[in-house]
């Protein structure tokens, strides 16, 4: 996970993180998303920088790592430009993109933006929709381009039985948050009960960064690998230091 919480933060230091992800082995960066919090960006807010936005620009720097957001707010913006979007990110960065949404969380980004926040489920589940039409070419009504050359994968985050029910039915991936071995499990299994689609699955933690919190996280990360995570994002705080922060996790872990 990309720090992008502090509004003082100069963007290129998106790019000079994901340089140094994808030079020391990581598989994908990630960057959160949030188009009008209620309060400063920080520590419960992320997405300062516009995520697919920023993607595209870290795309024109990198080679091989993946991109991801975790997640975009899907019910807060129009499902056709999202994916206009997302395919011309995908086809610029060498087809790297996994696009991740979710339902939204507050409340009152969603006043601020105008959008009903009891609406936010219907309105995921018809964004996701209108994404796979338009991706798979089934989408009837106008022309769509750039047509995708490689799978573009849909993920898609939260822990709820709503988010479950959604992953298991509409996305390609599922990834959840702050979950130990057993309640990944659980919440596997509980998705895997809604369909038997192929879904790939996965979660994120968080480790800031403290040597002494270093041997629990990779500990959990290693429980989560033995529960089935195919995927595990990591959340590392803020950007100071970040680079030797990527660097101890992925040593200690592998």
């Amino acid at each position: 996970m990309l720090p992008d919480e502090s509004a003082e933060m100069p963007p290129e230091r998106l790019v000079e993180l994901a340089v140094a992800a994808e030079e020391i082995g990581y598989g994908t960066a990630w960057l959160p998303d949030h188009l009008l919090p209620p309060a400063p960006f920080g520590a419960t807010y992320g997405g300062v920088y516009e995520p697919l936005v920023s993607l595209a620009y870290i795309a024109a720097r990198t080679t091989r790592i993946r991109l991801g957001t975790s997640v975009l707010v899907l019910p807060l913006r129009n499902p056709y430009a999202v994916a206009k979007q997302a395919a011309t990110l995908h086809r610029l960065s060498g087809e790297r993109l996994t696009l991740g949404v979710g339902a939204g969380w507050d409340a009152a980004e969603f006043a601020a933006v105008g959008v009903e926040f009891a609406d936010r489920g219907r309105l995921t589940d018809e964004g996701l929709t209108i994404l796979r039409e338009l991706f798979e070419g089934t989408h009837e009504g106008g022309v769509f381009e750039p047509k995708l050359k490689a799978p573009l994968p849909l993920m898609v985050g939260g822990t709820t039985p709503r988010a479950l029910r959604r992953a298991a039915l509409l996305a390609d991936e599922w990834q959840g948050l702050n979950l130990d071995g057993p309640g990944f499990t659980q919440s596997v299994e509980r998705l895997r009960s809604y369909s038997d689609r192929p879904v790939r699955v996965g979660t994120r933690i968080h480790w800031s960064g403290d040597d002494p919190a270093l041997a629990a996280a990779v500990t959990l990360a290693h429980n989560l690998a033995t529960a089935g995570a195919e995927t595990l994002a990591i959340s590392f705080g803020n950007h100071q230091n970040a680079e030797a922060k990527l660097e101890r996790f992925h040593h200690t872990f592998t």
